[in-house]
């Protein structure tokens, strides 16, 4: 694998989104709760990332979608994963993980992790639905868990599993100016694929994190 890959802050931008921003008074807790209560019709999108994994059976994994009720605004949680770890080291990522025996189904998966790598408690959750899932290119089959989230919590982060934890206004990543598309080059020689990034301050959002944003982007345009 190149070295540019490997930095994907370096690669170029080919194109940014030409969708619309979601409109503002869509970004509110009341219409978040009634859109997924609804059953519009919507198109995810399709992301070639499992391209890249060689596993035949993808492991079943959960993320939370933290979305929080400030008074000035949406905004949504994300973590920075430890640099020493396996997958996605350094990456930002939503708080959540693998699928264990013990949990009753993808929701459970999702409470427990953001609770164990940031010490979100449950009581502060409240969960509105789930978005397609979607498979990552290290062989996850991941549930996004979308909530709205009281901000009266404290966070706790895991050292080992989390490196920093930050907030970004939803109106920004919800607004396709935002949605860089970058290029690179396969190792073998086999061509181009594209993924999206949404650059925030000092913050490099990419790959699977900016893959599930696109979708809630799309349901919520819907």
């Amino acid at each position: 694998m190149s070295k540019a890959f490997l930095n994907p802050e370096l690669l170029p931008i080919h194109s940014t989104a030409d969708e619309a921003a979601v409109p503002a008074y869509r970004l509110s807790a009341d219409w978040l709760r009634q859109r997924f209560s609804e059953q519009r019709e919507w198109a995810p999108e399709v992301s070639d990332e499992n391209f890249f994994s060689k596993n035949l059976l993808f492991k079943p994994a959960s993320v939370l979608i933290p979305i929080v009720q400030h008074k000035d605004g949406l905004t949504l949680l994300l973590t920075e994963r430890a640099a020493h770890l396996n997958d996605h080291p350094g990456q930002i990522s939503f708080p959540g993980g693998r699928f264990e025996e013990a949990d009753i189904n993808p929701v459970e998966t999702a409470l427990r992790e953001a609770e164990e790598e940031v010490g979100l408690q449950r009581r502060f959750v409240d969960v509105l639905g789930r978005l397609p899932e979607y498979r990552t290119g290290t062989g996850y089959q991941v549930s996004p868990i979308v909530a709205l989230v009281n901000p009266a919590f404290e966070l706790q982060s895991d050292p080992t599993e989390v490196a920093a934890i930050f907030e970004v206004p939803l109106a920004f990543l919800m607004d396709g100016k935002n949605h860089q598309r970058r290029t690179f080059e396969l190792p073998d020689g086999s061509g181009q694929r594209q993924f999206y990034a949404m650059p925030y301050q000092q913050h490099f959002i990419w790959g699977a994190t900016a893959g599930m944003l696109r979708n809630l982007f799309h349901f919520l345009r819907a």
